[in-house]
């Protein structure tokens, strides 16, 4: 192939830039002389059999859809068409509808090794939509499959760098990370990841063991120490009351008779004093 033939191939393919749009030397420029043969014999079918052509001609894509049309295997400019009617030339437009619609993908349960070398079973969700439809279907064969195998390679890798502590708590920041991957790979085809989210995460029968005794242990500690500070806290308070009751005998009586009255309150009882109040105080001053 000589020099000019290859800069001739060159020009043919549609150059796409990055955010999407084609740039303005499109593909559906030059079809050669063959091309315009047979642009003109679609045109006069198109002619000779109306109104009836018009039935193969005219398509109507949905509000959700973009249509993108090849004229002779080439994109038509002006992108995609839709939503609505558009208008096709016979024998020689071909189109693919697109569906704009976010579409969600449950990817199925990935065996992961942590960064600690623990074996778990994650599992999640993804929310993407097509922004490009011309994108979408040139630079990919299919958009879908595509990014469902890229979220499952990609989940597989971001969780493998991760400690099992990180993998329980930090979920939110995870799925963020997951989301910029796959968007930045995702881009070229046309597609935005919208949102990520880590359904389930499944432990070994083991490690669920081990977990659980680890936690009732840190639990049962605690609770030594919150009943210690407990008891201390007491004792303070206990001592303060008794230096305040022994500053005041009378206290000390107005102390016991209030007892004698919770305890009546509970049942109702009798209570017998076999030596006088009066005696005990004066034996309690001595």
């Amino acid at each position: 192939m000589t020099k000019s033939n290859r800069v001739g191939v060159a020009a043919d393919f549609q150059v796409v830039n990055g955010t999407g749009n084609t740039d303005k030397a499109e593909a559906g420029g030059d079809n050669g002389c063959c091309g315009c043969i047979m642009l003109f014999l679609s045109i006069c079918i198109l002619v000779l059999f109306f109104p009836f052509s018009l039935i193969c001609s005219i398509k109507i894509v949905q509000e959700y859809e973009r249509a993108v049309i090849f004229r002779l295997g080439r994109v038509v400019s002006g992108g995609a068409k839709g939503p609505g009617l558009f208008f096709l030339f016979p024998c020689v437009d071909t189109f693919k509808s697109v569906d704009l619609r976010t579409f969600s993908y449950d990817i199925p349960p990935q065996e992961i090794l942590t960064k600690d070398s623990v074996t778990v079973a994650v599992d999640a969700v993804i929310y993407a939509r097509i922004f490009d439809a011309t994108t979408s279907i040139i630079n990919v064969e299919n958009a879908h499959e595509s990014t469902k195998l890229l979220a499952a390679t990609t989940l597989r890798n971001i969780l493998g760098t991760k400690n099992l502590n990180e993998l329980l708590t930090d979920r939110e920041s995870i799925s963020h990370s997951m989301q910029g991957t796959l968007d930045d790979a995702t881009d070229p085809w046309g597609i935005k990841v919208e949102r990520v989210e880590m359904k389930d995460v499944r432990l070994p029968v083991q490690m669920q063991r081990a977990m659980a005794a680890e936690a009732e242990s840190s639990r049962e500690a605690k609770a030594k120490v919150i009943a210690a500070e407990g008891e201390m806290k007491a004792s303070r308070a206990l001592k303060e009351a008794a230096d305040i009751l022994s500053d005041s005998p009378s206290a000390l009586q107005l102390r016991y008779l209030q007892t004698l009255n919770s305890i009546a309150a509970e049942k109702n009882s009798t209570i017998i004093f076999p030596i006088p109040i009066d005696f005990i105080s004066s034996f309690s001053r001595k």
